[in-house]
């Protein structure tokens, strides 16, 4: 589903400040595969999201996804393919168009034709249905102000967003830390439920060593631009909080 064969990328080439973010980094994924990734900050994560979605050209390598080489295909045609869910649950999201409006956006990316002057039965039945699976009143709140929903209610429809379309991976960059604990709890099992009710090739990003081995079946641990650490089957399931702490600390 998607192979990152070789990627390096050097940011501030040639100056004092020069920096390895991408030290020929290979991985693959498999359709399905949930994987979680733990790594210090500057450790290269939130720069591998970067090299898959495009924000900026690799210096090395290649980047498949579903067979397709990507590598040089443009961030907006990569956005059809990508879904990918931020730490603030303000972006992502128009605060000033409904709940309504703001799935109808994110929907319109599956289709050849552009958005019309308004939401069609058939769209707005559909995303009340999706609405409704989460559990959080979202599918009767259709015509609300997205600015006017709380983080979790706002990440939730974020979520939903990203999904819509049906894109063939899904990133995921730390998108429950900004919630407190009872609203990352419930976006959490949404994203299990929709990852593998839609079987979604997922990238998740967290600080949370807890949530690295609850959730997803491989993880991986990045360090200064280099994959140290990637285990799943049997060994990830032998592997402990206190055991994983001691590889995240001794990097």
């Amino acid at each position: 589903m998607l192979e990152i064969c070789d990627a390096y990328k050097i940011f501030q080439k040639g100056t004092l400040d020069e920096r390895v973010a991408l030290d020929h980094v290979s991985l693959s994924l498999k359709p399905g595969d949930f994987v979680t990734i733990i790594g210090s900050n500057g450790a290269g994560k939130s720069t591998l999201f970067n090299a898959i979605t495009g924000s900026f050209s690799l210096d090395g390598g290649r980047i498949l996804l579903a067979d397709e080489d990507i590598t040089w295909l443009s961030t907006h045609k990569r956005a059809l393919m990508i879904g990918y869910l931020f730490q603030n649950p303000m972006r992502g999201t128009a605060p000033n168009m409904t709940i309504e409006e703001n799935l109808a956006l994110a929907y319109s990316r599956k289709k050849t034709w552009a958005l019309g002057p308004g939401v069609s039965k058939k769209d707005a039945a559909f995303f009340r249905e999706q609405l409704a699976l989460y559990g959080m009143g979202l599918e009767d709140r259709m015509r609300a102000k997205v600015g006017l929903l709380s983080g979790g209610q706002r990440q939730a429809l974020a979520l939903l967003m990203s999904t819509v379309a049906g894109p063939r991976l899904l990133l995921l960059d730390e998108h429950t830390a900004a919630l407190d604990p009872t609203s990352a709890e419930k976006i959490m099992q949404i994203t299990v439920d929709i990852a593998r009710s839609r079987k979604l090739t997922t990238l998740m990003i967290t600080h949370n060593i807890s949530q690295a081995l609850r959730f997803g079946n491989r993880t991986l641990m990045l360090d200064r631009g280099k994959i140290l650490l990637d285990i799943e089957g049997e060994e990830r399931d032998k592997m402990t909080i206190p055991r994983l702490l001691e590889y995240f600390t001794a990097v």
